[in-house]
């Protein structure tokens, strides 16, 4: 063949691999580039405030390093100019990293000592760098509708701290803001995954080091999703359309991999990696503060009967809900109890628990279906609970809607024994709404009239 000839065929074969890959459109969004940016700043400054940060400069500039070589991989047309992009190294043990909305990176370094090559790593930030390039936070917020841009920081950084810390910082913030942002659904989830791909191709990494990097954390999970996986559900057959993707790229110019070995053995000059409970517990943060468990009154002591005046009280844009009036309200990020006086706190050997009242809540639906996904709440209530036990399940209605009623018993921390009811409906967006009333068996006759009225008075809103 002819010299002019076989560079012609180069050229056809490069253009019909880069135009075989597919195509990912960024989602509706309503937010503008300089408010993800604006988000991002903030709750990235709350997260640098309460995680334990990795100061060492080998480490630091590896990684800087490797995130700029993925953002100079990224598509031009998504890389918005206002981005300010950083990627910190966090001293956790937990296998981890997230992206928040305009730029700022947190990796664990759990994640690093978790990966075989520095490819698994490329691939873990190039699919976090594709959720910021995608705009998939400010998109979640955009499905939502009505949040305000003010209240947004507080409850990314709360999502994504969690735990007692989490609460405080979300505090005040919109009910269900925390898990719009920092949850995503398996369709973001899949173009994530996907243009990820792309970037590790252009930026010299194989995109199947990827899918070996997702199945490396789902063993390490153990009997249960590992952090990341929980606020990055598997969309379904991954390895599968991700090697499929990478069989479709060109991939560039490998980069000498000698420094990610040099960073790992790094890691054994540094203190001890910390855990995300000692973040919750203010143990390992940059405060060097701690915030006590809130409660209402001391858990123990007399509980008084529900008052015959009601209140309304409004779950952001989800629901909203009478209760007696003599009742507290206790709000996080993805959930809001209701509690009367000495019946939420802390308990002896640390643990914070409540005795009596409702709880509303949110977490992302395990399946379409609602079953599915109801038995997947319920084996998280009983594994946090060892004493408690399903007393029985039936079809129910919640709100005017298809769902499902769980009878739980188990020990109450006031003695005797508490029964637990679990009223599971599916929303719109994908997620599962459950209502929960608690109390101790003793109290049951006393309770039960206003644990029904709240129960009717549930109206979920148009559109959830």
């Amino acid at each position: 063949m002819k010299p002019f000839a076989r560079l012609v065929l180069a050229i056809a074969l490069v253009a019909t691999t880069v135009a075989a890959q597919t195509r990912v459109i960024p989602p509706k969004n309503k937010y503008s580039p300089e408010e993800d940016v604006k988000i991002g700043r903030e709750a990235a400054a709350e997260v640098r405030r309460q995680y334990p940060l990795i100061s060492d400069a080998q480490i630091t500039s590896y990684l800087e390093r490797l995130g700029n070589r993925l953002v100079e991989s990224g598509p031009a047309e998504l890389n918005q100019r206002v981005f300010e992009y950083s990627f910190t190294p966090v001293n956790l043990k937990e296998i981890n990293a997230f992206a928040l909305p305009g730029g700022p990176m947190f990796v664990n370094r759990g994640m690093i000592d978790a990966a075989s090559s520095e490819g698994e790593v490329a691939g873990v930030m190039a699919h976090e760098l594709s959720h910021v390039l995608l705009r998939h936070g400010t998109a979640n917020a955009t499905k939502a509708q009505g949040f305000q841009l003010g209240a947004i920081a507080g409850a990314i950084a709360g999502a994504v701290i969690g735990g007692n810390v989490g609460q405080v910082i979300s505090q005040g913030s919109q009910f269900g803001l925390g898990t719009w942002f920092m949850k995503y659904s398996r369709e973001y989830e899949k173009q994530a995954d996907l243009l990820g791909a792309q970037i590790m191709a252009r930026a010299g990494y194989d995109p199947r080091d990827l899918a070996r990097m997702f199945e490396t954390i789902e063993k390490q999970g153990g009997g249960s999703a590992p952090q990341w996986l929980s606020s990055h559900p598997n969309p379904g057959n991954r390895t599968q359309y991700i090697t499929a993707e990478a069989a479709m790229l060109t991939i560039g110019p490998r980069p000498n991999g000698t420094a990610f070995t040099q960073v790992k053995s790094r890691f054994s000059t540094l203190p001890p990696a910390k855990s995300t409970a000692d973040v919750e517990k203010g143990t390992a943060g940059n405060t060097g503060g701690s915030s006590p468990p809130a409660s209402v009154g001391n858990v123990g002591s007399p509980v008084p009967p529900p008052s015959g005046q009601y209140r309304t009280e409004r779950g952001g844009q989800y629901f909203q809900v009478s209760v007696p009036s003599n009742w507290k309200t206790l709000s996080s990020n993805n959930e809001v109890k209701f509690v009367p006086q000495n019946a939420y706190g802390p308990v002896r050997g640390g643990q914070t628990v409540m005795t009596h009242g409702v709880e509303i809540g949110m977490t992302r639906a395990a399946s379409s279906d609602l079953r599915t996904s109801t038995q997947a709440l319920i084996d998280g209530f009983v594994r946090g609970n060892p004493d408690m036990r399903v007393a029985g399940q039936q079809t129910s209605r919640l709100s005017n809607r298809s769902a499902i009623l769980t009878a739980l018993e188990g020990a109450s921390a006031v003695g005797g024994v508490e029964l637990v009811r679990v009223y599971s409906t599916m929303l719109a967006d994908g997620n599962l709404l459950y209502f929960v009333t608690v109390v101790p068996e003793r109290d049951r006759d006393a309770y039960a009239q206003a644990f029904d009225r709240v129960y009717r008075s549930l109206k979920l809103n148009q559109g959830t």
